[in-house]
């Protein structure tokens, strides 16, 4: 076993600043034992997307940029892996809503950008963010398998379960969530928990900004959906659990949802229509792929590598 911690913490209009406070917290979490550590979406910055304004884009830094460089270097000193949300100004001229997982070495270890992206009052994030162009990539730190969604993503089941067949065992998220929304992100967090049997930890903003009022309520949910502890409430703290791969290995066991899959019943998902006419070219497909002679490569075999059908398109994705 090994602990996990969210790091939740309010943001002022000075990130350095905020980074400083970061870096308190995260040296406290480390000093209790903490091997892995996530901060809230965008943490370095107070929440600029509650309006359109182009004077925020210079709040953008690249992945070497000096607030994700001390980030590493907490790390790296605190001997703490850290999940940090950012700002991103990428090299092909896009903006992104972003996290860096960086090792205890402070080594970067991936980089994952936010897919699904709001356009609400107060949460006007499409004016400064594209959609996530690097799909739900899962990382290995202190031995541990690890996805990140951030806010938005957690209303979209689909990334959730990319992550767990993909081999995750915790997904971290980190929020910016204001207002009366506590409990549908608790019943979305345990519902994922369980759908996938992962950990799933919920580090949310906290404190009364420019026109929001951020509740923090941190929590982190077992494969088997109950809280590992109870959720932080409305103040900046550090909610400390354990993580336990057995616990992983056990809720799939018991309950083996991953296994029951229907993949070939959810063409609907991805914009492929069902019917008897893409049943009959599967099943056809099907057919001519028995019927191939058991020999060495050939023609005919690079020939039925190939989808024959969209159902059959579909199917190699998944």
């Amino acid at each position: 076993m090994l602990k996990l911690a969210a790091i939740q913490v309010s943001a002022t209009p000075d990130p350095a600043r905020n980074l400083r406070k970061a870096a308190q917290f995260l040296e406290a979490a480390a000093q209790r034992g903490a091997r892995i550590a996530c901060l809230p979406e965008l943490f370095p910055l107070p929440w600029f997307p509650r309006e359109r304004d182009p004077v925020h884009f210079e709040l953008a830094e690249s992945p070497e940029g000096a607030r994700v460089t001390a980030v590493a270097d907490l790390a790296r000193q605190h001997q703490i892996a850290v999940v940090c949300p950012f700002f991103e100004r990428a090299a092909d001229g896009l903006y992104y809503n972003s996290a860096l997982l960086f090792d205890s070495r402070g080594k970067r270890v991936g980089l994952y950008r936010k897919v699904h992206v709001p356009d609400l009052s107060l949460w006007e994030e499409r004016y400064y963010f594209a959609p996530g162009n690097l799909g739900f990539p899962v990382f290995e730190v202190e031995g541990v398998r690890i996805g990140i969604q951030i806010c938005w993503d957690n209303f979209f089941p689909e990334g959730f379960r990319c992550l767990a067949l993909a081999g995750a065992q915790v997904i971290f998220v980190p929020t910016a969530a204001a207002f009366a929304s506590q409990q549908r992100w608790l019943a979305m967090g345990v519902s994922h928990a369980v759908a996938n049997g992962v950990y799933v930890m919920r580090v949310n903003r906290v404190g009364k900004e420019a026109q929001q009022d951020f509740y923090g309520h941190s929590f982190c949910v077992k494969p088997d959906g109950e809280l590992a502890a109870e959720p932080i409430g409305g103040n900046e703290g550090v909610l400390l659990v354990d993580f336990d791969p057995r616990e992983v290995e056990r809720a799939r066991r018991v309950w083996p949802f991953l296994k029951d899959r229907r993949p070939r019943e959810y063409a609907a998902v991805v914009g492929i229509e069902w019917g008897p006419g893409l049943l009959e070219a599967e099943q056809k497909s099907d057919r001519g792929a028995a019927e191939l002679p058991p020999s060495g490569p050939s023609a005919a075999t690079a020939a039925s590598d190939a989808p024959t059908s969209p159902l059959e398109g579909f199917l190699a994705q998944t």
